[in-house]
């Protein structure tokens, strides 16, 4: 059933003889139901003829800047296969070379100077059909996709234009037309491709899901339209950082907003004039949300810092924790990029023990995601293979709002540590044991020295929840510490020339150095333990 009544055909008429297409005279005669939208375009366009023509004759409209009748377009020998000019441009990327024109289907007929041809051919089968084929081959893994499209800005002032036409028709007859009362161009693309796009790769367009597809168009011919807009409302187009044109769309949108409707009038036609050509898409992108994968790590080499040691530009060592986890998650999920965090960290001269610290990985722009738990664990199991520096344990996929509960009230939780402690003078076993009866013993830690230049200087107060000892002989002795987060262990020792107060040295009125450490437990409750 034919979606406009008698009270449109006087607007439907008009918009079709400034040069609009069918599916944009429906949007502005309100049809906000799916099905008419996405019937063929010829078939729209002969329906809509039908049922002007016995209108045609009647009606006279006064037209400013009436578009020629006919527009010839370039004609491709396939048509739309003009989007076999699209190619790839690096990880799942894809660029329009050459002029990026696809030439219009329907090139015997006008381009409508609404959509500038959007609703025309970028909405057809071949072209959805097309997109797909760029999206199948970008590599990516995915069960659901969100659609995201971006229209030229200067489609909103067509828009308005035409919208403004419309209602100044619509008041002669003593109607009124709201700016809500349209259906938006979004909108309607949406009803139209989203069930095509999905029928042709098989999954369902759900907003919520990880993986985007964005199809950007643009239209140079009509970049100018929206220029008038900044003279009228200079404070709507601000330069911004990491925005290639002050005219984006939501700075045209806030303009259009502002500006009376005299005053655009008197700068743009209404109804808009004709283009020449169709839209061209410029980009089109998939990407993949980040994945991330959490687990602990033990550390048992004393010459592996737990991130690149990097200074001044110059590499220090090899390898790092960070490095041996990673560079195996990288390569089996085939992101772009990683971004490495974990419960605190450890000089690249301690060991970390026990239970390891809790850690998590974002992998950016994954393009596998999805992997069974035993797959995750013969990850596990190829990582810890390649290094006797490092072992990991309880590997799994996690949430990014779960990541928050590694770092939740992380200082007030606590760490054991087991040190080895130098003094300079002879000590016995009765020298020590007072250290034991030391129950949460309050201490005043400034910046230390050696984390000067990338920390800044604070006092800090920390507490050594429990301290047991060891005696080994006269020169050594083994220190047990439950501390909470946060504490320098090697400043608490030696004091730091004082900046420790108090510690090992004040308390034994000794001069002692730490000379092995080891991190014994991080009492993080996370990720959860996984059965072997």
């Amino acid at each position: 059933m034919f979606p406009l009544t008698v009270e449109n055909k006087h607007v439907a008429q008009l918009l079709l003889s400034t040069g609009t297409c069918p599916r944009c005279i429906f949007r502005f005669c309100g049809v906000d139901f799916h099905a008419p939208y996405k019937l063929p375009y010829k078939e729209l366009l002969n329906e809509l003829q039908k049922f002007l023509e016995t209108e045609k004759d009647e009606l006279i409209s006064e037209v400013p800047n009436p578009p020629p009748k006919k527009i010839r377009l370039l004609e491709l020998e396939d048509g739309i296969d003009g989007m076999d000019n699209l190619s790839q441009n690096g990880e799942g990327k894809i660029s329009i070379i050459e002029d990026g024109s696809i030439a219009s289907k329907n090139s015997n007929l006008n381009v409508c100077n609404v959509c500038l041809g959007i609703l025309q051919d970028f909405c057809e089968k071949e072209f959805i059909k097309k997109v797909c084929q760029k999206v199948e081959a970008s590599g990516f893994e995915f069960t659901n996709l969100v659609l995201s499209i971006s229209f030229p800005p200067q489609l909103s002032v067509r828009e308005h234009a035409a919208w403004l036409l419309v209602k100044q028709e619509m008041g002669k007859q003593s109607l009124s037309l709201e700016r809500n009362d349209t259906v938006q161009l979004k909108e309607a693309y949406k009803w139209i491709t989203h069930p095509l796009f999905s029928e042709e790769l098989g999954v369902p367009i759900d907003g919520k899901s990880l993986f985007e597809v964005s199809v950007v168009f643009a239209h140079p011919e009509t970049v100018e339209d929206c220029h008038f807009l900044r003279a009228i409302c200079p404070d709507c187009f601000k330069p911004a950082k990491n925005k290639q044109s002050v005219f984006t769309r939501m700075a045209v949108m806030k303009a259009l907003n502002k500006i009376k409707e005299e005053d655009f009038r008197k700068q743009f036609p209404c109804p808009p004039n004709s283009p020449k050509a169709v839209c061209s898409v410029v980009e089109i992108e998939c990407a993949h949300g980040a994945v991330f994968v959490a687990g602990r790590y033990n550390k048992y080499s004393r010459n592996l810092p737990q991130t690149p040691w990097i200074i001044d530009g110059e590499r220090k060592l090899d390898s790092s924790v960070e490095e041996l986890i990673s560079d195996h998650l990288l390569t089996v999920f085939k992101a772009e990029s990683f971004n490495f965090s974990s419960s605190g960290r450890e000089d690249v001269d301690v060991r970390t023990l026990g239970n390891g610290r809790p850690f998590a990985i974002e992998l950016v722009n994954p393009h596998r995601v999805h992997f069974t738990s035993q797959e995750i664990k013969e990850l596990q199991q190829k990582i810890n293979n390649s290094s006797n520096k490092i072992q990991v344990r309880d590997l799994q996929l996690v949430t990014r709002e779960a990541i928050g509960h590694m770092k939740e009230g992380e200082e007030e939780k606590t760490k054991t540590y087991s040190a080895l402690i130098w003094t300079n003078k002879a000590i016995q076993r009765k020298d020590i044991e007072f250290l034991d009866d030391i129950k949460d013993l309050k201490i005043d830690q400034k910046t230390p020295l050696r984390v000067l230049h990338r920390r800044p200087l604070a006092v800090r107060t920390r507490i050594i929840h429990s301290m047991e000892t060891h005696y080994v002989d006269e020169h050594h002795f083994r220190l047990y510490l439950k501390t909470q987060a946060g504490t320098y262990i090697k400043e608490f020792v030696h004091g730091d020339f004082g900046r420790t107060k108090p510690n090992i040295c004040s308390l034994m009125d000794v001069t002692a150095d730490i000379l092995e450490l080891d991190v014994e437990s991080v009492d993080v409750d996370w990720p959860p333990a996984l059965d072997d």
